[in-house]
């Protein structure tokens, strides 16, 4: 069951309200719980068992409406008296909800320009009107502050919460503005989620409308503890066309699936070259490759970005090329892209 689906069936689900907390049956609503497979869809409700009886009319109508859905095979819902007690006891290792849409860019493998891509999809989502802001969850390469052109170090307001650093109006955190910049993180697992609860839970983020996601490579531990304690909203994967990388792609769609994070899209990066000189388009890692993976993967394709000189400049220089050359063509394809996500959600 694809992303799609799973949007359409939380498009009807939040026209429902639980009869006892009047809350309404959406992404954000902890007592729903959605989980599918092969076109079979389970909905838990956690519930008072003393009230169980209010539900069975919600039950009726929730299951017939959906039912109505092409290519759902089964409905169940399923109402469960999980223990409030044991959900409390777990609040402090979630991480805490700071935007109305938060969105991991992930990426099989390395180097393939996952970073560039959260810079300038950052920038173009505020230049569309947002409030955004940008996390760097990429312990080991942190890439948002030479890229973003932001040095210093956050101080801590009253609430002993790291004040974001912001340039080109994006609120931004990164382990770049704690440690020094030739100063490996060498560290083990504990250290590196405590370091991003820290960095989600104990910033003062503010009110956002997007928090986007620079995660690290591939498919570890922080991929998944921001996965599951995150609530994100929906994952965007970036790959090159070629196959050593679209293999890397598929484990990573598969990760967020089994976790049950929408993907919103793949993006094919550096999928062309045009030449300077002879103004030919050279493919230099193959073409078309993330495409032809999407219609496997029945995922959205999203478009294709090509190597760009400029692109690569800016990043260095920290001034992303939606910010120093917002007409040029690479730039329009950032700013297409996000105006489709953007679209999604508004």
């Amino acid at each position: 069951m694809n992303s799609d689906l799973i949007s359409i069936i939380y498009e009807i689900t939040k026209k429902f309200r639980d009869p006892i907390s009047n809350k309404t049956f959406d992404r954000n609503n902890e007592d729903v719980k959605i989980s599918h497979k092969d076109g079979h869809i389970n909905i838990a409700i956690i519930i008072n068992p003393n009230n169980r009886s209010k539900y069975d009319d919600l039950s009726i109508k929730l299951k017939e409406s959906l039912k109505k859905v092409p290519d759902l095979l089964s409905v169940n819902i399923i109402l469960t008296s999980e223990k409030k007690t044991e959900s409390n006891n777990n609040e402090h290792t979630k991480f805490q909800n700071p935007a109305k849409n938060i969105i991991a860019i992930a990426s099989g493998k390395g180097g393939v320009g996952k970073s560039t891509f959260a810079v300038n999809f950052a920038v173009s989502l505020e230049k569309l009107g947002n409030k955004v802001g940008l996390l760097d969850a990429d312990i080991y390469g942190p890439s948002v502050p030479r890229m973003m052109g932001i040095s210093g170090k956050p101080v801590s307001n009253n609430n002993n919460k790291l004040i974001p650093l912001k340039n080109y109006n994006v609120s931004c955190m990164s382990i770049g503005f704690l440690i020094d910049v030739d100063t490996p993180a060498i560290w083990r697992g504990p250290m590196v989620m405590k370091a991003l609860e820290q960095m989600f839970n104990g910033v003062e983020w503010g009110d956002l409308d997007y928090l986007i996601i620079d995660l690290p490579p591939g498919t570890g531990d922080a991929q998944l503890t921001l996965a599951q304690n995150s609530k994100l909203t929906g994952s965007i994967i970036i790959s090159t066309p070629q196959d050593v990388a679209l293999i890397d792609v598929r484990k990573g769609i598969n990760m967020f699936n089994k976790v049950n994070v929408p993907i919103l899209g793949i993006v094919e990066n550096m999928s062309y070259f045009i030449c300077s000189n002879c103004n030919e388009k050279h493919e230099i890692f193959s073409h078309g490759g993330v495409k032809e993976e999407s219609k496997k993967l029945n995922v959205d394709f999203l478009g294709e970005l090509p190597i760009d000189k400029d692109l690569r400049i800016g990043s260095d220089e920290g001034n992303p090329i939606c910010i120093s050359n917002p007409k040029s063509e690479i730039a329009k394809k950032y700013f297409e892209i996000a105006n489709k996500i953007n679209l999604r959600f508004k």
